[in-house]
């Protein structure tokens, strides 16, 4: 996020505080203070997106193109406060926030390059109405901003409601969204490369039932990008 002369006069009149540790920020800072930034442990998935520990999750599940995680999560880390608020917390603009941190941490590396738009991945009706929104468009927002790609918010749907995945095994994750998602709009994104969005990656369950049904329409190559990423 570019700072200029509004920004400035915006933290004289509200100033912006980190959202891990609440200190202030100052007009060259972002999200996050330098100290928690440092303190960010970051993936190098950027570097090597085709193959990587997230990547490999993916190898033989469905087309995959590149794979790519800002940082590792860990509950109780900087990164846990900041996800849970996007969450549970109502700070919907957050996610918009974050998207575009994971844009600009992105874009020099040519992650972008040859994808034609972004695929957010879907919550349930009703978890949209508890939440009031789905946090990975929140994120597909902010990566929009910087990188100008279009969102395709309703080609794919999400068509049951889910139980809790916390405290469920892989397979049990696996079994848990087999068959929740269902493609609308093949034609829309027939030969495209469309890039799945989504705040955090365990064990990559949820991505793949969603890429599952996006590949159902003709010729369609796919490519993740993730706040988060759990490590094992």
């Amino acid at each position: 996020m570019k700072t200029s002369i509004w920004t400035n006069l915006l933290d004289l009149i509200s100033p912006r505080r980190c959202i891990a540790c609440g200190n202030r920020l100052s007009p060259n800072e972002s999200l996050l203070c330098v100290g928690c930034d440092l303190e960010l442990d970051v993936t190098p998935f950027s570097q090597s997106p085709y193959d990587n520990a997230l990547a490999r999750l993916f190898w033989g599940q469905f087309p995959v193109e590149k794979a790519s995680a800002w940082f590792y999560y860990r509950s109780h880390g900087a990164p846990s406060k900041m996800i849970y608020d996007l969450k549970y917390h109502g700070d919907a603009m957050l996610g918009e926030d974050i998207g575009e941190q994971i844009a600009v941490r992105h874009q020099p590396q040519g992650f972008f390059d040859g994808i034609d738009a972004i695929v957010p991945v879907p919550i349930t009706g009703e978890r949209r109405r508890q939440r009031g929104y789905n946090q990975s468009e929140m994120l597909a927002r902010g990566i929009s901003i910087v990188t100008h790609l279009p969102i395709y918010n309703k080609v794919v749907r999400r068509v049951q409601f889910e139980k809790s995945q916390t405290h469920q095994s892989a397979w049990e994750r696996r079994e848990n969204v087999s068959g929740v998602f269902h493609l609308q709009a093949p034609e829309q994104i027939r030969g495209k490369h469309l890039l799945l969005v989504d705040d955090i990656v365990t064990t990559g369950s949820t991505i793949i039932a969603c890429a599952q049904a996006l590949a159902q329409a003709e010729d369609v190559r796919l490519s993740v990008l993730a706040a988060g990423f759990t490590r094992e």
